[in-house]
Protein backbone atom coordinates (compact mmCIF):
# COMPACT_ATOMS: atom_id res chain seq x y z
CA UNK A 1 0.00 0.00 0.00
CA UNK A 2 1.42 3.74 -0.85
CA UNK A 3 2.51 5.06 2.07
CA UNK A 4 -0.07 8.19 2.75
CA UNK A 5 2.39 10.34 5.60
CA UNK A 6 5.43 10.47 6.65
CA UNK A 7 6.78 10.97 10.17
CA UNK A 8 9.43 14.50 9.92
CA UNK A 9 12.03 14.35 12.64
CA UNK A 10 12.03 16.64 15.67
CA UNK A 11 15.00 18.82 15.38
CA UNK A 12 16.41 21.74 16.40
CA UNK A 13 15.83 25.07 15.34
CA UNK A 14 17.89 28.31 15.10
CA UNK A 15 16.27 31.50 16.45
CA UNK A 16 16.35 34.12 13.50
CA UNK A 17 15.72 36.94 15.89
CA UNK A 18 13.52 38.36 18.75
CA UNK A 19 11.49 41.28 18.31
CA UNK A 20 8.26 43.48 19.61
CA UNK A 21 6.27 42.81 16.49
CA UNK A 22 6.73 40.53 13.31
CA UNK A 23 4.44 41.30 10.91
CA UNK A 24 3.74 38.29 8.54
CA UNK A 25 3.34 38.99 5.29
CA UNK A 26 3.87 42.64 2.95
CA UNK A 27 1.15 43.56 1.78
CA UNK A 28 -0.70 47.36 2.14
CA UNK A 29 -2.03 45.81 5.51
CA UNK A 30 1.58 44.48 6.47
CA UNK A 31 3.51 47.40 5.84
CA UNK A 32 1.21 49.61 7.54
CA UNK A 33 1.52 47.85 10.18
CA UNK A 34 5.56 47.72 10.02
CA UNK A 35 5.87 51.06 9.07
CA UNK A 36 3.48 52.28 11.93
CA UNK A 37 4.80 49.77 14.60
CA UNK A 38 8.73 50.83 13.65
CA UNK A 39 7.55 54.74 14.33
CA UNK A 40 6.49 54.10 17.55
CA UNK A 41 10.31 52.86 18.34
CA UNK A 42 9.14 48.84 18.82
CA UNK A 43 11.91 46.84 17.00
CA UNK A 44 9.72 45.12 13.99
CA UNK A 45 10.39 42.40 10.93
CA UNK A 46 8.36 42.25 8.17
CA UNK A 47 8.74 38.71 6.64
CA UNK A 48 7.53 38.27 2.77
CA UNK A 49 7.51 35.21 0.87
CA UNK A 50 8.78 37.25 -2.53
CA UNK A 51 11.57 39.48 -2.82
CA UNK A 52 9.46 42.72 -2.89
CA UNK A 53 6.95 44.38 -0.88
CA UNK A 54 2.90 45.55 -2.24
CA UNK A 55 0.93 42.00 -2.16
CA UNK A 56 -1.44 41.33 -4.51
CA UNK A 57 -0.71 45.23 -6.04
CA UNK A 58 2.55 43.90 -7.13
CA UNK A 59 2.70 40.44 -7.55
CA UNK A 60 -0.73 39.98 -8.73
CA UNK A 61 -0.25 42.66 -10.94
CA UNK A 62 -2.64 44.93 -9.62
CA UNK A 63 -1.29 48.19 -10.04
CA UNK A 64 -4.16 50.43 -8.50
CA UNK A 65 -4.98 51.28 -5.31
CA UNK A 66 -9.15 50.61 -4.69
CA UNK A 67 -11.05 51.80 -1.87
CA UNK A 68 -8.88 55.16 -0.77
CA UNK A 69 -11.99 57.02 -1.79
CA UNK A 70 -15.91 57.47 -1.40
CA UNK A 71 -18.54 58.44 -2.98
CA UNK A 72 -19.52 61.27 -0.35
CA UNK A 73 -23.13 62.45 -1.15
CA UNK A 74 -21.89 62.26 -4.44
CA UNK A 75 -18.44 64.03 -4.42
CA UNK A 76 -15.67 61.99 -4.86
CA UNK A 77 -13.24 62.05 -1.91
CA UNK A 78 -10.15 60.59 -0.95
CA UNK A 79 -11.37 59.15 2.86
CA UNK A 80 -8.27 56.99 3.56
CA UNK A 81 -5.64 59.05 5.63
CA UNK A 82 -2.68 58.56 7.32
CA UNK A 83 0.32 56.06 6.68
CA UNK A 84 -0.97 55.87 2.92
CA UNK A 85 -0.39 59.79 2.59
CA UNK A 86 3.36 58.97 2.94
CA UNK A 87 3.24 56.25 0.15
CA UNK A 88 1.07 58.43 -2.29
CA UNK A 89 3.41 61.44 -1.68
CA UNK A 90 6.38 59.20 -1.96
CA UNK A 91 4.81 58.04 -5.37
CA UNK A 92 4.31 61.24 -6.11
CA UNK A 93 7.52 62.15 -5.74
CA UNK A 94 8.84 59.54 -8.04
CA UNK A 95 6.49 60.36 -10.62
CA UNK A 96 4.88 57.17 -10.45
CA UNK A 97 1.26 58.00 -9.48
CA UNK A 98 -1.55 58.82 -11.56
CA UNK A 99 -4.48 60.91 -10.54
CA UNK A 100 -7.30 59.23 -9.29
CA UNK A 101 -9.92 57.50 -12.24
CA UNK A 102 -13.31 56.82 -12.24
CA UNK A 103 -14.36 53.09 -11.95
CA UNK A 104 -16.81 50.48 -11.55
CA UNK A 105 -19.27 52.33 -13.92
CA UNK A 106 -17.79 55.68 -13.15
CA UNK A 107 -19.36 55.93 -9.46
CA UNK A 108 -16.04 55.23 -7.41
CA UNK A 109 -12.68 56.29 -7.70
CA UNK A 110 -9.53 54.56 -8.06
CA UNK A 111 -6.16 55.60 -8.36
CA UNK A 112 -2.67 54.07 -10.67
CA UNK A 113 0.75 53.59 -9.52
CA UNK A 114 3.67 52.51 -10.87
CA UNK A 115 4.43 48.51 -9.61
CA UNK A 116 8.32 48.85 -9.58
CA UNK A 117 7.96 52.61 -7.66
CA UNK A 118 5.50 51.31 -5.18
CA UNK A 119 8.31 48.38 -4.04
CA UNK A 120 10.85 50.78 -3.51
CA UNK A 121 8.35 53.67 -2.00
CA UNK A 122 7.67 51.10 0.21
CA UNK A 123 11.22 49.62 1.18
CA UNK A 124 12.60 53.39 1.34
CA UNK A 125 9.62 54.49 4.09
CA UNK A 126 10.31 51.13 6.21
CA UNK A 127 14.00 51.51 6.04
CA UNK A 128 13.07 55.06 7.64
CA UNK A 129 11.40 53.80 10.54
CA UNK A 130 13.98 51.45 11.38
CA UNK A 131 12.17 48.40 10.29
CA UNK A 132 14.02 45.26 9.34
CA UNK A 133 12.77 43.56 6.07
CA UNK A 134 12.97 39.24 5.89
CA UNK A 135 12.30 38.32 2.01
CA UNK A 136 12.38 34.99 0.38
CA UNK A 137 10.69 33.92 3.89
CA UNK A 138 7.72 31.65 3.92
CA UNK A 139 5.81 31.54 7.19
CA UNK A 140 5.59 27.65 7.68
CA UNK A 141 4.09 27.18 11.19
CA UNK A 142 4.29 28.00 15.11
CA UNK A 143 4.63 27.36 18.44
CA UNK A 144 2.53 28.31 21.06
CA UNK A 145 3.49 29.27 24.53
CA UNK A 146 0.27 27.83 26.64
CA UNK A 147 -3.23 27.99 25.15
CA UNK A 148 -3.50 31.74 24.24
CA UNK A 149 -0.43 33.07 23.00
CA UNK A 150 1.82 32.83 20.01
CA UNK A 151 5.42 31.72 20.89
CA UNK A 152 7.48 31.91 17.83
CA UNK A 153 7.05 31.76 14.16
CA UNK A 154 8.78 29.34 11.83
CA UNK A 155 9.94 30.40 8.29
CA UNK A 156 11.65 28.57 5.69
CA UNK A 157 14.50 30.43 3.81
CA UNK A 158 16.98 29.43 1.33
CA UNK A 159 19.28 28.76 4.62
CA UNK A 160 16.75 26.13 6.17
CA UNK A 161 13.53 26.60 8.80
CA UNK A 162 14.37 29.21 11.28
CA UNK A 163 12.11 30.27 14.19
CA UNK A 164 11.10 33.84 14.97
CA UNK A 165 9.76 35.31 18.55
CA UNK A 166 8.13 38.05 19.26
CA UNK A 167 6.07 39.44 22.03
CA UNK A 168 3.17 40.66 19.06
CA UNK A 169 2.46 39.09 15.76
CA UNK A 170 0.38 40.36 13.14
CA UNK A 171 -0.95 38.38 10.86
CA UNK A 172 -0.82 39.59 7.13
CA UNK A 173 -0.86 37.21 4.92
CA UNK A 174 -3.88 37.16 3.56
CA UNK A 175 -4.80 34.08 4.34
CA UNK A 176 -4.90 34.05 8.08
CA UNK A 177 -1.95 31.61 7.87
CA UNK A 178 -0.83 32.61 12.10
CA UNK A 179 -4.56 32.56 12.93
CA UNK A 180 -5.16 29.08 11.42
CA UNK A 181 -2.47 27.74 12.73
CA UNK A 182 -2.89 29.26 16.18
CA UNK A 183 -6.66 27.70 16.50
CA UNK A 184 -8.61 30.68 15.88
CA UNK A 185 -11.67 29.88 14.69
CA UNK A 186 -12.10 30.92 10.50
CA UNK A 187 -14.68 31.06 8.25
CA UNK A 188 -14.12 29.89 4.28
CA UNK A 189 -15.99 31.38 1.69
CA UNK A 190 -19.87 31.61 1.77
CA UNK A 191 -22.34 29.18 3.17
CA UNK A 192 -20.96 26.44 0.73
CA UNK A 193 -17.62 27.51 1.02
CA UNK A 194 -16.95 29.13 -2.42
CA UNK A 195 -14.63 31.95 -2.22
CA UNK A 196 -14.52 34.87 -4.60
CA UNK A 197 -13.36 33.97 -7.80
CA UNK A 198 -9.30 34.88 -8.98
CA UNK A 199 -7.97 36.47 -11.84
CA UNK A 200 -4.77 36.82 -13.43
CA UNK A 201 -3.71 40.17 -14.59
CA UNK A 202 -1.76 41.39 -17.06
CA UNK A 203 0.03 44.82 -18.83
CA UNK A 204 -0.14 45.44 -22.20
CA UNK A 205 2.57 48.02 -23.90
CA UNK A 206 2.44 48.93 -27.37
CA UNK A 207 -0.82 50.88 -27.40
CA UNK A 208 -1.30 54.01 -29.23
CA UNK A 209 -3.15 56.01 -26.76
CA UNK A 210 -4.24 58.56 -29.46
CA UNK A 211 -6.61 55.41 -31.77
CA UNK A 212 -7.20 53.45 -28.33
CA UNK A 213 -9.29 56.65 -27.21
CA UNK A 214 -11.37 55.72 -24.52
CA UNK A 215 -11.09 51.60 -25.02
CA UNK A 216 -12.70 50.91 -21.80
CA UNK A 217 -15.79 51.63 -23.00
CA UNK A 218 -15.24 49.55 -25.99
CA UNK A 219 -14.33 46.32 -25.02
CA UNK A 220 -17.15 45.12 -23.32
CA UNK A 221 -19.23 45.53 -26.27
CA UNK A 222 -16.91 44.52 -28.45
CA UNK A 223 -16.48 41.21 -25.82
CA UNK A 224 -20.71 40.95 -26.34
CA UNK A 225 -20.32 41.03 -29.84
CA UNK A 226 -18.01 38.52 -29.44
CA UNK A 227 -19.85 36.19 -27.69
CA UNK A 228 -23.26 36.60 -29.68
CA UNK A 229 -21.10 35.79 -32.62
CA UNK A 230 -19.58 32.75 -31.39
CA UNK A 231 -21.29 31.30 -28.85
CA UNK A 232 -18.47 31.13 -26.60
CA UNK A 233 -18.60 33.29 -23.36
CA UNK A 234 -15.41 34.63 -22.17
CA UNK A 235 -13.99 33.93 -18.66
CA UNK A 236 -15.82 36.53 -17.21
CA UNK A 237 -18.29 40.32 -17.94
CA UNK A 238 -17.25 43.39 -16.88
CA UNK A 239 -13.66 43.21 -18.04
CA UNK A 240 -11.40 46.05 -16.31
CA UNK A 241 -8.65 47.53 -19.03
CA UNK A 242 -7.31 50.92 -18.64
CA UNK A 243 -3.77 53.26 -19.07
CA UNK A 244 -1.19 53.18 -17.02
CA UNK A 245 1.00 56.34 -15.76
CA UNK A 246 2.40 56.17 -19.39
CA UNK A 247 -0.91 55.36 -21.67
CA UNK A 248 0.88 53.42 -24.08
CA UNK A 249 0.67 50.97 -21.47
CA UNK A 250 -2.47 49.32 -20.20
CA UNK A 251 -3.49 46.98 -17.02
CA UNK A 252 -6.24 44.41 -18.02
CA UNK A 253 -8.24 42.45 -15.56
CA UNK A 254 -10.52 40.25 -17.21
CA UNK A 255 -9.96 37.11 -16.38
CA UNK A 256 -11.36 34.15 -14.21
CA UNK A 257 -10.12 31.08 -12.91
CA UNK A 258 -12.10 28.04 -11.88
CA UNK A 259 -11.73 24.16 -11.42
CA UNK A 260 -13.23 21.55 -13.74
CA UNK A 261 -16.58 21.51 -11.38
CA UNK A 262 -16.90 25.14 -11.72
CA UNK A 263 -16.13 26.21 -8.35
CA UNK A 264 -13.50 28.77 -7.48
CA UNK A 265 -9.92 28.01 -7.80
CA UNK A 266 -8.41 27.64 -3.99
CA UNK A 267 -5.36 30.08 -2.99
CA UNK A 268 -4.88 27.62 0.06
CA UNK A 269 -5.57 24.14 -1.81
CA UNK A 270 -1.56 24.01 -3.92
CA UNK A 271 -2.86 20.99 -6.70
CA UNK A 272 -6.00 23.63 -7.36
CA UNK A 273 -3.82 26.97 -7.45
CA UNK A 274 -1.25 25.56 -9.77
CA UNK A 275 -3.62 24.77 -12.31
CA UNK A 276 -5.02 28.53 -11.77
CA UNK A 277 -1.80 29.51 -12.18
CA UNK A 278 -1.82 27.81 -15.84
CA UNK A 279 -4.93 28.70 -17.05
CA UNK A 280 -4.95 31.85 -15.62
CA UNK A 281 -2.21 32.30 -17.91
CA UNK A 282 -4.02 30.92 -21.20
CA UNK A 283 -6.56 33.19 -20.66
CA UNK A 284 -4.42 35.78 -20.68
CA UNK A 285 -3.32 35.61 -23.85
CA UNK A 286 -6.14 34.57 -25.39
CA UNK A 287 -7.75 37.24 -24.29
CA UNK A 288 -5.04 39.63 -25.14
CA UNK A 289 -5.40 37.81 -28.62
CA UNK A 290 -9.03 39.22 -29.19
CA UNK A 291 -8.43 43.10 -28.12
CA UNK A 292 -5.43 43.09 -30.21
CA UNK A 293 -7.22 42.04 -33.52
CA UNK A 294 -10.40 43.75 -32.05
CA UNK A 295 -9.35 47.18 -30.43
CA UNK A 296 -8.13 49.98 -32.40
CA UNK A 297 -5.10 51.31 -30.95
CA UNK A 298 -3.50 47.74 -29.83
CA UNK A 299 -2.62 46.35 -33.73
CA UNK A 300 1.43 46.88 -33.02
CA UNK A 301 1.19 45.93 -28.50
CA UNK A 302 1.94 43.35 -26.78
CA UNK A 303 1.88 41.73 -23.82
CA UNK A 304 4.90 43.29 -21.52
CA UNK A 305 4.00 41.01 -18.65
CA UNK A 306 1.84 38.36 -16.85
CA UNK A 307 1.34 38.70 -13.18
CA UNK A 308 3.81 36.76 -11.15
CA UNK A 309 1.40 35.28 -9.61
CA UNK A 310 -2.61 34.68 -9.54
CA UNK A 311 -4.97 37.51 -8.00
CA UNK A 312 -6.46 35.73 -4.72
CA UNK A 313 -9.79 37.16 -3.49
CA UNK A 314 -10.35 35.45 -0.75
CA UNK A 315 -9.27 32.36 1.50
CA UNK A 316 -9.52 31.86 5.05
CA UNK A 317 -11.35 34.82 7.03
CA UNK A 318 -11.17 34.75 11.05
CA UNK A 319 -14.25 34.84 12.92
CA UNK A 320 -13.17 37.70 15.92
CA UNK A 321 -15.02 39.91 17.98
CA UNK A 322 -17.06 41.38 15.37
CA UNK A 323 -17.51 40.11 11.74
CA UNK A 324 -18.08 43.50 9.21
CA UNK A 325 -21.20 42.46 6.79
CA UNK A 326 -22.45 43.40 3.61
CA UNK A 327 -25.18 45.32 5.60
CA UNK A 328 -22.75 47.30 7.62
CA UNK A 329 -21.14 48.21 3.82
CA UNK A 330 -24.47 49.08 2.42
CA UNK A 331 -25.70 50.50 5.41
CA UNK A 332 -22.83 52.92 5.82
CA UNK A 333 -22.57 51.97 9.40
CA UNK A 334 -20.97 53.51 12.37
CA UNK A 335 -18.91 51.76 14.94
CA UNK A 336 -17.82 53.42 18.53
CA UNK A 337 -14.24 51.70 17.71
CA UNK A 338 -13.71 53.00 14.24
CA UNK A 339 -10.45 52.79 13.17
CA UNK A 340 -10.97 53.68 9.79
CA UNK A 341 -13.78 54.01 6.85
CA UNK A 342 -14.23 52.15 3.71
CA UNK A 343 -16.25 53.30 1.04
CA UNK A 344 -15.68 50.25 -1.88
CA UNK A 345 -18.81 48.57 -2.63
CA UNK A 346 -19.56 44.97 -2.44
CA UNK A 347 -17.43 43.79 -5.49
CA UNK A 348 -18.31 40.15 -5.58
CA UNK A 349 -16.45 38.00 -8.52
CA UNK A 350 -18.93 35.15 -9.07
CA UNK A 351 -19.14 32.89 -12.08
CA UNK A 352 -18.91 34.26 -14.75
CA UNK A 353 -19.18 37.99 -14.08
CA UNK A 354 -18.54 40.55 -11.44
CA UNK A 355 -21.56 41.94 -9.33
CA UNK A 356 -21.29 45.23 -7.88
CA UNK A 357 -23.42 47.01 -5.26
CA UNK A 358 -23.34 50.40 -4.29
CA UNK A 359 -24.36 51.95 -0.91
CA UNK A 360 -27.93 54.09 -1.79
CA UNK A 361 -27.44 57.18 -4.11
CA UNK A 362 -26.90 59.95 -1.98
CA UNK A 363 -25.53 58.26 0.94
CA UNK A 364 -22.59 59.30 3.24
CA UNK A 365 -21.02 56.27 0.85
CA UNK A 366 -18.75 55.01 3.11
CA UNK A 367 -18.94 52.68 6.70
CA UNK A 368 -16.62 53.08 9.96
CA UNK A 369 -14.02 49.80 10.29
CA UNK A 370 -14.31 48.70 13.79
CA UNK A 371 -11.26 47.48 15.31
CA UNK A 372 -13.12 44.37 16.63
CA UNK A 373 -12.53 42.98 13.00
CA UNK A 374 -8.79 43.10 13.84
CA UNK A 375 -8.59 40.96 16.80
CA UNK A 376 -9.17 37.68 16.98
CA UNK A 377 -10.45 35.11 19.74
CA UNK A 378 -8.17 32.75 21.40
CA UNK A 379 -4.97 34.06 20.87
CA UNK A 380 -3.69 36.95 23.32
CA UNK A 381 -0.75 38.26 21.01
CA UNK A 382 -2.02 38.51 17.86
CA UNK A 383 -3.43 40.96 15.14
CA UNK A 384 -5.07 39.95 11.91
CA UNK A 385 -5.57 42.42 9.27
CA UNK A 386 -5.77 42.91 5.56
CA UNK A 387 -8.53 40.95 3.30
CA UNK A 388 -8.37 37.57 6.30
CA UNK A 389 -10.19 39.88 9.13
CA UNK A 390 -13.25 39.39 10.32
CA UNK A 391 -15.57 40.00 7.87
CA UNK A 392 -18.55 38.15 6.37
CA UNK A 393 -18.12 36.63 2.72
CA UNK A 394 -20.22 39.64 1.14
CA UNK A 395 -18.83 42.06 3.47
CA UNK A 396 -15.08 40.61 2.97
CA UNK A 397 -16.25 41.06 -1.18
CA UNK A 398 -15.99 45.41 -0.50
CA UNK A 399 -13.06 45.60 2.61
CA UNK A 400 -10.46 43.30 0.99
CA UNK A 401 -9.19 46.09 -0.99
CA UNK A 402 -6.32 48.32 -0.36
CA UNK A 403 -7.83 51.20 1.44
CA UNK A 404 -9.62 49.44 4.18
CA UNK A 405 -6.04 47.16 4.78
CA UNK A 406 -4.02 50.27 4.78
CA UNK A 407 -6.01 51.35 7.79
CA UNK A 408 -6.43 48.01 9.43
CA UNK A 409 -2.38 47.31 9.28
CA UNK A 410 -1.92 51.17 10.50
CA UNK A 411 -4.33 50.61 13.42
CA UNK A 412 -2.93 46.97 14.36
CA UNK A 413 0.72 48.64 14.26
CA UNK A 414 -0.21 51.67 16.81
CA UNK A 415 -2.62 49.47 19.02
CA UNK A 416 0.45 46.78 19.06
CA UNK A 417 2.49 49.61 21.01
CA UNK A 418 -0.07 50.45 23.27
CA UNK A 419 -0.64 46.59 24.21
CA UNK A 420 3.30 46.53 24.69
CA UNK A 421 3.73 49.99 26.78
CA UNK A 422 0.28 48.87 29.22
CA UNK A 423 1.25 45.06 29.37
CA UNK A 424 -1.55 44.15 27.74
CA UNK A 425 -3.26 42.25 25.14
CA UNK A 426 -4.81 43.83 21.79
CA UNK A 427 -8.39 43.07 23.56
CA UNK A 428 -7.49 45.41 26.26
CA UNK A 429 -6.38 48.48 24.28
CA UNK A 430 -7.61 51.52 25.27
CA UNK A 431 -9.83 52.26 22.35
CA UNK A 432 -9.95 55.87 22.81
CA UNK A 433 -5.95 55.90 23.09
CA UNK A 434 -5.78 54.09 19.86
CA UNK A 435 -8.35 56.45 18.19
CA UNK A 436 -6.58 59.84 19.45
CA UNK A 437 -3.16 58.39 18.22
CA UNK A 438 -4.55 57.54 14.78
CA UNK A 439 -6.40 61.21 14.42
CA UNK A 440 -2.65 62.01 15.49
CA UNK A 441 -1.24 60.31 12.13
CA UNK A 442 -3.91 62.21 10.23
CA UNK A 443 -6.30 59.04 10.02
CA UNK A 444 -10.00 59.97 9.47
CA UNK A 445 -12.31 57.80 11.63
CA UNK A 446 -15.46 59.07 10.05
CA UNK A 447 -16.61 60.58 13.60
CA UNK A 448 -17.57 63.70 14.62
CA UNK A 449 -14.53 64.32 16.31
CA UNK A 450 -13.00 63.49 13.04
Amino acid sequence: MHEQRIIEPQRSLEIYGDFDVVVAGGGPAGIAAALAAGRTGRRTLLIERYGFLGGAGTAAGLSTFCGLHSNVYGTHTRTTRGLVDDILDRLDAMDALSKPHLSLGQRIQAQAYDISAYKIAAEDLLADAGVEILYHAFAAGLVKEGDHRIRALFVETKEGRFAITARIFVDATGDADLAHWSGVPIEIGDEHGYTLYPSTMFRINGVDPVKAGAAWELIPKLMAEEEARSGVPFPRKHPIVRPQRNPIEWRSNLTQVKNDDGSPVSGIDARQFSKGEIQGRRQSWDAFDFIRRSVPGFEDAYIVEIAPQLGIRETRRIVGDYQLSQDDILGCRDFDDSIGVNGWPVEAHVSGDVKIVFAPNGSRGYNQIPYRTIVPKQIENLFVVGRCASMTHDGQSSARVSGPCFSMGEAAGIAADLALADGTTPRGVDIWRLQDRLRANGVFLGDARK
